[in-house]
């Protein structure tokens, strides 16, 4: 366990050097800053995935069953997909999103209990880890969509009062802010289908049928549906730009409920008491 938690206080540590470093690189516009925080980011991923064997072969399991878990793997599968999303578009400037906000998931993850949740054998199957890798990097690519959201909101006002300083200055443009948002809205849709078919056949492994209807289903069903939406709007209907982001600000906003609203005020089967007691 000591192993671990070092582990675990470095990588929150350097997830924060690199929010600094990122920060810094936007409001200075010096690239080396970026370029350094890019680095710092591969070395917190590599430590934050030995810390999830480490915990892997303690417990016995996949480490995911609690809050605490649920938090850091999420803050994980972020920060692993900006980094994908930095090779292909090189936006250092979505690092100052990305980055912070993995540190504040490591800091509650942090805060909440440090319980290890043993899977009822019910519940235990190769489709549990499939499961929920494929949900939480679906929401990591939604999370990464909100934040592009925002910043073309955020650059499309400041165009529309003609303040071309400040932030104007280091943020891309509309252009390149709306095919982020489409490329994470490409990858993250396939992710969370996914993540929602192989939990239908989780659940007919362990309980005997595809579709319960427990809230965190009718959720997910929901903001899929919010996604669908979304994706099928941008392809047929030519949806971009300023609705494009509105849409993916709100459908964030129905994944976050899915995601902690319903384990944390819901009774169901996907509350993480849930997965000892079932």
């Amino acid at each position: 366990m000591g192993t671990m938690s070092l582990l675990f206080s470095l990588t929150t540590l350097i997830y924060l050097v690199a929010s600094i470093l990122y920060i810094v690189a936007m409001v200075t516009k010096k690239q080396s800053a970026s370029r350094i925080g890019r680095w710092v980011l591969l070395v917190g991923v590599i430590f934050h995935a030995t810390c999830f064997g480490v915990r892997h072969s303690t417990v016995g399991g996949t480490p995911v069953t609690s809050l605490h878990e649920s938090l850091a793997f999420f803050a994980w599968c972020l920060i692993l997909l900006f980094l994908l999303l930095d090779l292909r578009f090189r936006l250092s400037v979505m690092g100052a999103f990305a980055a912070p906000l993995a540190f504040l998931l490591m800091v509650a993850s942090v805060l909440s209990p440090n319980v290890v949740v043993q899977l009822n054998p019910v519940l235990q199957s190769w489709l549990f880890p499939v499961h929920i890798t494929f949900a939480f990097l679906g929401n990591a690519a939604f999370a990464l969509s909100f934040g592009a959201g925002v910043m073309y909101l955020i650059q499309n006002r400041m165009l529309k009062s003609k303040s071309f300083t400040g932030i104007y200055q280091v943020l891309p443009s509309l252009d390149v802010l709306d095919k982020v948002n489409y490329t994470c809205l490409s990858v993250g849709f396939p992710l969370m289908t996914l993540g929602i078919i192989s939990g239908a056949f989780w659940a007919n492994t362990a309980w005997g049928t595809y579709w319960s209807w427990d809230p965190k289903e009718t959720w997910a069903l929901l903001t899929w549906i919010l996604y669908a939406a979304l994706l099928h709007g941008r392809l047929t209907i030519g949806w971009r730009g300023r609705k494009a982001a509105i849409f993916s600000i709100v459908a964030f906003m129905f994944l976050l409920f899915t995601y902690l609203g319903v384990n944390l005020l819901l009774d169901g089967y996907h509350t993480f008491e849930a997965f000892a007691l079932l």
